[in-house]
């Protein structure tokens, strides 16, 4: 029920109860839950309205259920069926209000609100309602304090701050883009647009010794592919395949589009060099885009087999493989330029037409050095003609001849048999594109007696006309040694005796004077166990064992050239000492090196050292004369008339993979005129049949008239020595 208008002042007693009203007042209530008489008057702080100002006005309806209640939980009354909707119903008093009203004796322990004599709540105002907390006679309490409401101006200045970071953000990075990233941009856009070509350099020739060419570079085409362009890289690869003849499973991969090592999409990838100019047309025909035709060089050997296998052949890639090309590669291939340039774009795709005026970078290639070889081209034709002719007579497995110039080294021809075609490689097994003389590893047999002889002469436990007691057998270890040309009975024999007819005991038994270890350090110094370094490349070094490895046999078997493993270079190297007037000199086969500009300067330096003195040489000279002058010697066959010629015979046998092999190797090495030689010559050749006079002396003998006669040497004036062989 309503209650006394009045408040209590100054915390006086509570108001009495007012009398009830009828129902004429009960319909005065406006739906605002206040008495029209209270409604205030225009000008009042409620506004001319009549409706409160107030926004947090609470309700003035507590609805449970979908009826009002009162505070003390009792429903309001419901009003008859023919009153008026809305009259006579009572309207709760607004929530504060009536608690602000309550006292103690009106509210039950259950009740919400505070007893009259309990302290005012913290922070809870006192005094007097205003006349707006006035309804109905109830007096609520007077409103708290509005929520807290978000400060804009807080708002606005973090948003500000944001703003600010964000724009201070991209400028920041729009500096480093156009001041520190610029350049690198730009750069990587170029590179998207670059094409870049390789300038080979023109490779080096190899000439004769007169300057005749044995290989050249001439011009040629290259075909090569920008892959970015290629529409149908399968049916391209196969259609390019059988003109370049290049399986479809190399092309394929270069004419795909592809990324180079960096990163970078590749526009340049060569096919094929070394093309005639008519192929690369046909190339051209084909209309395939992508695919162009440049300017290049092949290699081209103008004797084809002449000297094939000492110079050796050049790839594809225009590398050295074999031989003299690849033992001086880098000298004869240059140094490579490359030009760089800016395309533009066509029809989306970048073009290889260049852009005028755009980046374009050249660096020029730099040609290689040419070589001038010690080899004379007739003498190299001459020998290999003869030592194939030879060769197939006597049907050799392999042949290698060297032809030496003893006053200085210089390798005047140098061949092998077989050989091959050094224009088309490929066809031959590379047992025939072999260079024989440096590479076979032979032993010398009966050629290494006349390296004993000398030694022994140079450390005086022989003198020149001594003669030594050679019986028919001599026995080391467990095996026992025999002469071809046998003596029944023990007999005195001369070196020259020993020398023509080749005597295994006569040669042992002037090892025993001289010693092991002295043998072996001569075997050295005539060069026997290193390779001479004359300039092939895979030039074999050969063996020659200490005494601390030698068995019971070997102190027989080495003297006469078994047991030591040898190349034709070798021996003809160390007979070349004994020439020469015993003093060795390096075998090569670079005679200069011309630079581009022309200029030459030499390969490389010559070694030389003394072996043997000139009077022990000349003596080792005249008993290997015998071998030739004396009727009945090894070496007959190896005579030429009008000269005098001194050599050795030897039957030997290969090594291959540390193992000797079937058939035997027959030797020739010799000198002519033996009273001043000039030129000395090797034979080597494994048949299944026959020895050094039969098979290698008559090679001999053709070469050496040759080169006599070519090199315009004077016939002999004095006859050969009369020799005495049994004192």
């Amino acid at each position: 029920m309503p209650r006394s208008s009045e408040p209590p002042v100054d915390g006086g007693d509570p108001p009495r109860r007012a009398p009830r009203r009828g129902l004429g007042d009960a319909r005065s209530y406006t739906p605002r839950g206040r008495a029209l008489r209270e409604q205030p008057r225009s000008g009042s702080a409620d506004g001319p309205s009549g409706r409160s100002a107030d926004p947090f006005r609470p309700a003035l309806r507590v609805l449970d259920g979908g009826e009002a209640r009162s505070r003390s939980g009792r429903a309001a009354p419901k009003p008859s069926d023919d009153e008026p909707r809305g009259a006579g119903r009572r309207v709760a008093a607004p929530r504060g209000a009536a608690r602000a009203a309550a006292t103690a004796t009106d509210r039950t322990p259950g009740q919400r609100g505070r007893a009259a004599d309990s302290p005012p709540r913290r922070g809870a105002k006192t005094g007097a309602p205003s006349p707006r907390s006035r309804v109905a006679g109830r007096t609520r309490r007077a409103p708290g304090p509005p929520p807290t409401l978000g400060d804009p101006r807080r708002r606005l200045r973090l948003a500000t701050v944001l703003v600010l970071a964000m724009f201070a953000a991209l400028g920041v990075r729009l500096v480093a883009v156009q001041v520190g990233g610029a350049s690198d941009m730009a750069r990587d856009g170029l590179r998207l647009r670059l094409t870049t070509v390789a300038l080979p350099a023109e490779r080096g020739s190899i000439t004769d010794r007169h300057g005749a060419v044995l290989a050249h570079s001439v011009e040629s085409r290259l075909v090569y592919v920008d892959p970015a362009l290629v529409k149908d890289p399968d049916a391209a690869a196969k259609t390019l395949a059988p003109l370049l003849g290049v399986p479809v499973s190399q092309l394929l991969p270069k004419v795909q589009k592809h990324t180079l090592p960096d990163g970078r999409e590749s526009r340049y990838a060569e096919l094929k060099g070394g093309l005639p100019r008519q192929l690369a047309e046909k190339v051209m025909a084909l209309g395939i885009e992508g695919v162009q035709v440049a300017a290049d060089e092949r290699r081209e050997v103008p004797g084809h087999d002449l000297a094939a296998n000492l110079i050796g052949f050049v790839g594809d890639e225009r590398f050295g493989l074999e031989g003299l090309e690849a033992r001086y590669d880098e000298l004869l291939r240059g140094r490579p330029g490359e030009l760089e340039y800016e395309t533009g774009a066509s029809n989306g795709s970048y073009s290889k037409t260049e852009i005028p005026g755009g980046y374009r970078r050249e660096t020029p290639a730099q040609p290689g050095s040419s070589l001038r070889l010690t080899i004379d081209r007739d003498v190299q034709f001459h020998a290999q003609r003869t030592l194939y002719e030879h060769m197939r007579s006597v049907r050799a497995d392999w042949g290698a001849a060297v032809v030496l110039d003893a006053r200085n080294g210089e390798v005047l021809s140098q061949v092998s048999y077989p050989t091959y075609d050094a224009a088309d490689p490929i066809r031959y097994p590379a047992e025939d594109r072999e260079d024989r003389a440096s590479a076979a590893v032979v032993d010398p047999g009966s050629v290494h007696k006349a390296l004993v002889m000398g030694a022994a002469l140079q450390e005086g436990v022989l003198r020149p006309d001594m003669s030594i007691m050679v019986g028919p057998t001599i026995k080391k270890g467990d095996q026992v040694f025999r002469d071809t040309h046998p003596n029944y009975k023990p007999r005195a024999m001369s070196l020259a005796g020993i020398m023509a007819y080749s005597s295994n005991v006569g040669t042992i038994r002037i090892a025993d004077e001289l010693g092991a270890q002295k043998l072996y350090e001569y075997q050295k110094a005539f060069g026997l166990g290193r390779a001479t370094g004359e300039g092939v490349a895979g030039e074999a070094e050969g063996l020659v064992q200490p005494p601390s490895r030698w068995s019971g046999s070997s102190y027989g078997s080495v003297p006469i050239g078994h047991g030591v493993a040898v190349t034709p270079v070798q021996m003809a190297a160390a007979y070349g000492a004994i020439a020469n007037d015993g003093t060795w000199v390096q075998p090569h086969l670079i005679r200069e090196v011309l630079a581009p500009d022309g200029k030459a300067r030499p390969a490389i330096p010559v070694a030389t050292r003394r072996v043997l003195s000139p009077e022990n040489a000349a003596a080792v000279r005249q008993a290997l004369e015998a071998v030739v002058s004396v009727e009945g010697a090894t070496g007959t066959a190896a005579a030429i008339r009008g000269y005098r010629v001194a050599g050795k015979t030897g039957t030997g046998a290969q090594v291959v993979g540390g193992r000797y092999v079937a058939s035997e190797v027959a030797s020739f090495v010799g000198m002519a005129p033996a009273e001043n030689p000039r030129f000395v010559i090797a034979v080597f050749a494994r048949s299944s049949g026959g020895g050094g006079g039969a098979v290698a002396a008559p090679a001999f003998r053709d070469i050496m008239s040759f080169v006599l006669s070519r090199s315009k040497t004077p016939p002999t004036l004095t006859p050969p020595p009369r020799f005495v062989l049994y004192p």
